[in-house]
């Protein structure tokens, strides 16, 4: 029996529960000749702003003995390249596109979101409401008052998939998860990256410009892997997993937790291939296990014989 690998988030259909992080992919074009894009789930492209940034000045890449820290600062060329030049080309690819968008003020998601939706080939607006490389680039994702106020100004504004990132750098993930939920959100990314930094000892300098980066990576699995599980026991959401995933076997991580549905990010500077290797190794494990949907995988962990009290909140 060939497994069914099909999933969907928000009402996004997918051939199979593996998209590409933002950040990380690019416009897509640029991994063309590493895979065929055609047999993604989905494809997240790099963030886009109201109008062009430069990003960071280097250095804004450091390389970490189990990730990266990176302080690209969302370089992009601004929503109105972006719909002129790249997204033609993406239409044509076949896989959902999920467009991630930043602001600094609601207003700028806002705008964004009104005029994504004018244009054919944009399945839903991921939310980047977390990101540690910018100036108050935290500061929708660890308030619950206005992360709530954002997604319900937005909500307003698309009648597109919303899908706010949510930020690990916060005392209480559920909290701000169950906000987004109230807001609209229709479903959930998680995790970005966790602050870090980097201090050169020769000269006593940090090695990003930036001073701190956000951390990616395995690194980051085991902290990525238990946010997902809480908010999958806690927010009725399909969620998206993310952080670290490199083997089909760290993505199945995720689905058992509770991700619907997972992005492979800093994999992808390791290996161009690496989300099209993680959909055969997802393949290979459901053959093997006799599973016969990649959606039985689901929220699929079994607590038995741990120590952990089972009790209706964490079934």
């Amino acid at each position: 029996m060939k497994p069914d690998l099909r999933v969907t988030v928000a009402g996004i259909r997918m051939q199979n529960p593996v998209m590409t992080a933002s950040g990380t992919f690019g416009y897509a074009q640029e991994f063309e000749p590493f895979l065929d894009l055609s047999r993604l789930g989905a494809i997240i492209v790099k963030t886009i702003t109201r109008t062009p940034r430069t990003g960071n000045p280097p250095p804004r890449i450091v390389e970490t003995p189990a990730g990266m820290l990176n302080a690209i600062g969302l370089q992009n060329v601004g929503v109105h390249a972006f719909i002129e030049d790249k997204l033609p080309y993406l239409r044509t690819l076949g896989p959902p596109i999920i467009v991630n968008i930043a602001g600094e003020s609601i207003d700028d998601y806002v705008e964004l979101a009104k005029r994504l939706s004018d244009h054919a080939g944009i399945s839903g607006i991921e939310l980047n409401i977390s990101c540690p490389n910018v100036a108050d680039g935290l500061i929708f994702g660890c308030n619950t008052v206005l992360a709530n106020k954002l997604v319900a100004c937005v909500r307003q504004a698309t009648s597109l998939p919303l899908i706010p990132k949510l930020s690990p750098n916060v005392t209480d993930v559920v909290e701000i998860a169950q906000a987004l939920a109230d807001g609209g959100a229709d479903a959930l990314s998680l995790i970005n990256t966790v602050i870090g930094m980097a201090i050169d000892v020769r000269s006593r300098r940090p090695k990003l410009s930036n001073v701190t980066g956000g951390l990616s990576g395995p690194a980051i699995r085991p902290v990525a892997v238990r946010m997902v599980w809480e908010v999958a026991q806690a927010v009725k959401l399909p969620l998206i997993g993310m952080g670290g995933i490199m083997t089909a076997d760290d993505a199945l991580e995720f689905l058992i937790a509770g991700a619907t549905a997972v992005a492979v990010g800093t994999a992808n500077f390791t290996s161009p291939s690496s989300a099209e290797r993680v959909i055969d190794g997802i393949k290979a494990h459901m053959i093997d296990h006799k599973v016969g949907r990649v959606t039985d995988l689901i929220g699929s962990l079994d607590l038995t014989g741990t120590t952990r009290e089972v009790t209706e909140w964490s079934r």
